[in-house]
């Protein structure tokens, strides 16, 4: 029934706002597993204005048999990481360094909250952001907060449009820890170490 309702979801989503699917070879995709081992975790990402202090994006690092990041309707890519449907595979911890650096500015914060959980809950998350298909523009926390609210664990999590709000309710759980990521570069050296580190091994 979960998986019926995410591709219904994926479906209208695609028809009313024109969400592009991507659909990385398997050849690619299984060059570029990765995972660092145990502990198990997943870790919500929030892009804060340094402006306003509103949430401005929303996305889902897990970490279980691999690591990958779930970054809805996200403009972040690199042309050496496969992706299938706003699911990014190989993030590896230069990878996830270019991804925060990618978000984090003199105009925007990046919010880091971990909490570690079961291998089963892990591989849980994993399936459902692999199932749930690609995002509308301006829906990356509705799809974030739809897959944490599928899963045991976080089925308080609100049912939300808004990345602050998320956070906030995320941070409330037992056993999360918390950063918050600065970067005072200029907008327009925005994800300058992506751009420098294209040709560079990932490792």
């Amino acid at each position: 029934m979960l998986r019926l309702t995410f591709a219904l979801l994926a479906l209208l989503g695609l028809a009313a706002c024109g969400a592009q699917p991507v659909w990385a070879p398997e050849a690619e995709v299984q060059a570029s597993r990765y995972s660092p081992g145990a502990p198990t975790y997943i870790t919500l990402y929030t892009v804060i204005s340094t402006k306003s202090g509103s949430g401005a994006h929303s996305a889902i690092l897990v970490n279980g048999s691999e690591r990958v990041i779930f970054d809805p309707a996200g403009t972040w890519h690199h042309p050496r990481l496969p992706e299938r449907n706003d699911v990014h595979f190989g993030m590896t911890d230069k990878a996830l360094a270019f991804y925060v650096d990618y978000h984090s500015r003199v105009t925007y914060n990046v919010v880091e909250q971990q909490i570690l959980v079961s291998p089963e809950v892990a591989e849980h998350v994993l399936r459902l952001v692999k199932e749930y298909g690609a995002v509308p523009k301006a829906m990356c926390t509705n799809a974030t907060s739809a897959i944490l609210r599928a899963t045991p664990g976080f089925e308080s999590m609100p049912a939300t449009w808004y990345p602050k709000k998320l956070s906030e309710a995320f941070g409330l759980l037992p056993g999360v820890t918390s950063r918050t990521i600065t970067d005072d570069d200029d907008d327009s050296n925005h994800g300058v170490l992506l751009v420098q580190a294209n040709g560079d091994p990932l490792e």
